[in-house]
């Protein structure tokens, strides 16, 4: 198979899920190596969204060397804890999420006292922190400028105007793209606009960037994200690989559920968070499959006329539900968080637990953060005949591939 000149690379969002994705790369790494390669940037267009910008960023941020930058992600996913990225202790917690249930519950008294109000469930002051000491933002510059890299995407979701936007930062002037509640906006990527992506709705709070020269508050990418394909091919991808953070599809026939009474805030919260994450990335997938089922219908002289043009795809998403993942390290959580959660029916570990769509999301731990690798890692390399089919790599040393990650 001949390369495609430009491959995009798509990192969807997720919380802590996003750890499945440091696997998926580190396989590509391990794939890569064993064909002979060991220079270069195998993603010059690279678009993350929430949890999954974080990760854009790092590679983008040191995409002269790829192997480096998955090593980098892989050290810190692994050792990751949650007071790396919120604050997980008893004052952290009667700060910010136990006033936010008050004021759930008894609002109505306290609203005339705004200082009673806090923004999120959630602090994640010490996610600014780590994204300052870890994401090299100042090389991004030089990585475009020196041909390493040709673009980086970051997407985010505006509570101010209610648009879906991506910034973007490019080696050459692109032609910003304007669709329905969606626009594209070339700035500078700053550590402001990865922590505006990753703000899951309610759990992190809204950051403020600049859009156009006007303030707007911003939160999570993924939510109104109705095509997030779309970034890396207006970038001038012409081939995509991307990385779910959820089974793309059920296996056949009903899942087995208990059911007890009402569905509690936390089913009712996981339930929602998956639809933000989730299923526009299935449905984008769907469409872009479609279209390029029907350009391969069309004579040579239809192809000319129209703008559309075919998009490889490679999807590599979890072969198993990362809630039930995320059920067996519940009790993994700090205590003082699992105490506010359990008030919200977060409750248990393993097979009888409950809650854990929403925990799958904030669980920042190392027993849950190294399975998530673990998967990744071999997910991806059941596929490895895929992968090198996808790039166009030679099978130098066959199936000799050894997960390594994990300690």
């Amino acid at each position: 198979m001949q390369a495609a000149t430009n491959t995009g690379l798509i990192l969807t969002g997720g919380g802590a899920r996003a750890a499945y994705q440091v696997g998926v790369l580190a396989a590509l790494a391990q794939i890569r190596r064993a064909a002979g390669i060991t220079e270069g940037n195998p993603f010059p267009v690279i678009a993350g969204t929430s949890a999954g910008a974080i990760n854009a960023a790092m590679l983008a941020c040191q995409a002269d060397d790829f192997d480096a930058a998955v090593e980098g992600l892989v050290q810190i996913w692994e050792n990751i804890h949650v007071q790396q990225v919120y604050r997980a202790d008893s004052l952290g917690i009667i700060r910010t999420g136990a006033r936010w249930l008050t004021m759930m519950s008894i609002g109505w008294a306290l609203a005339r006292w705004r200082r009673t109000q806090p923004n999120s469930l959630l602090d994640n002051a010490p996610l600014g922190d780590l994204l300052r000491r870890m994401v090299r933002l100042e090389r991004l510059e030089a990585m475009l400028s020196q041909g390493h890299l040709q673009a980086l995407a970051i997407s985010g979701s505006s509570y101010s105007s209610g648009q879906h936007v991506t910034f973007y930062q490019s080696q050459r002037i692109l032609k910003p793209w304007l669709r329905s509640q969606r626009l594209a906006v070339q700035a500078p990527i700053s550590v402001e606009h990865l922590l505006a992506s990753s703000a899951i709705p309610f759990i992190f709070p809204a950051e403020k960037l600049d859009l156009e020269g006007r303030a707007e508050w911003f939160g999570d990418g993924s939510m109104r994200q109705s095509a997030p394909i779309s970034p890396a091919i207006h970038l001038g991808a012409e081939r995509v690989l991307v990385i779910g953070a959820g089974r793309m599809h059920e296996p056949p026939g009903r899942r087995a559920v208990l059911v007890d009474g009402h569905p509690s805030m936390a089913q009712i919260a996981g339930h929602a968070l998956s639809n933000i994450f989730l299923d526009a990335l299935a449905v984008d997938v769907e469409r872009l499959q479609r279209i390029n089922a029907t350009l391969a219908l069309l004579q040579p002289d239809a192809h000319e006329s129209t703008e559309l043009r075919p998009i490889e795809v490679l999807v590599i998403a979890p072969s198993r539900r990362l809630d039930d993942l995320a059920a067996e390290h519940q009790g993994s959580l700090p205590p003082a968080l699992r105490a506010m959660l359990r008030s919200i029916g977060v409750a248990g570990q393993g097979q009888g637990a409950s809650g854990s769509a929403l925990t799958s999301y904030l669980l920042f731990e190392p027993e849950y953060t190294r399975e998530l690798i673990k998967l990744g890692l071999s997910d991806t390399l059941a596929r490895r005949g895929d992968v090198l089919e996808f790039f166009g790599w030679s099978d130098v040393e066959g199936p000799a591939v050894k997960v390594s990650a994990g300690r």
